[in-house]
C-alpha cells in the first residue's frame, strides 16, 4: 500500500555532502508515495556581496560586475542543479528546479508553501549548539518557519 503522505517534495540543496547525502532519502521517499520533486538551491546575499567586494578594490564598473558574477553564480548553480535533476528523474520522479538569490530559510520555506509541498528535505551540516546561536542554523530556521509543513533534515 502507498501513502500520498509524500507527494511532492522540497528538496534543498548547497551541494554539500549532506545535502548529497539528503538527496538519498529524497530518492527513498518514492517508496512512499513521491511523485514530484523541487529543488531548490538559494544563493546567499552575503556571499555575492563578497564577491562584489573585488570589483570595488579594482575599481571595475561595479554594477556591472555584480551583473556577471550574479550570473555567473546563477549559472553554476543551474549546471549543478540539472544533475540532480537527471538523477532524480532516472528514479522516475518529475523534477522542477528553482534558484534564488537572498536569504536562504525564508527562501526554502516561502517555495515550499507556493508550491504545496508536502515536506521539506534539507541536510543539517551538524554544527554544535553554541555555532548555531553565535550564526544562526539554515536548517534551524526552517524548522522554525516552515509552520504546519514537514521537516526531514538529515545530518551529515
Amino acid at each position: 500500500m502507498v501513502i500520498d503522505m509524500f507527494r511532492k517534495v522540497l528538496f534543498a540543496t548547497d551541494f554539500t555532502p549532506s545535502a548529497t547525502n539528503a538527496l538519498r532519502y529524497v530518492i527513498k521517499l518514492k517508496e512512499a508515495g513521491t511523485e514530484e520533486v523541487v529543488v531548490i538551491h538559494v544563493v546567499e546575499n552575503v556571499t555575492l556581496e563578497a564577491m562584489v567586494e573585488s570589483c570595488i578594490w579594482s575599481k571595475e564598473d561595479v554594477k556591472k560586475c555584480e551583473e556577471e558574477i550574479e550570473e555567473k553564480v546563477i549559472a553554476q548553480a543551474k549546471k549543478k542543479m540539472q544533475g540532480i535533476k537527471e538523477e532524480l528523474e532516472k528514479h522516475g520522479l518529475k523534477v522542477k528546479t528553482v534558484v534564488k538569490i537572498g536569504k536562504p530559510a525564508i527562501n526554502i520555506v516561502d517555495t515550499a508553501k507556493k508550491e504545496g509541498v508536502s515536506i521539506i528535505v534539507l541536510g543539517s551540516h551538524g554544527k554544535s549548539r553554541t555555532e548555531e546561536v553565535l550564526i544562526g542554523s539554515v536548517a534551524e530556521n526552517v524548522v522554525r518557519h516552515a509552520s504546519h509543513i514537514p521537516v526531514l533534515l538529515v545530518r551529515e
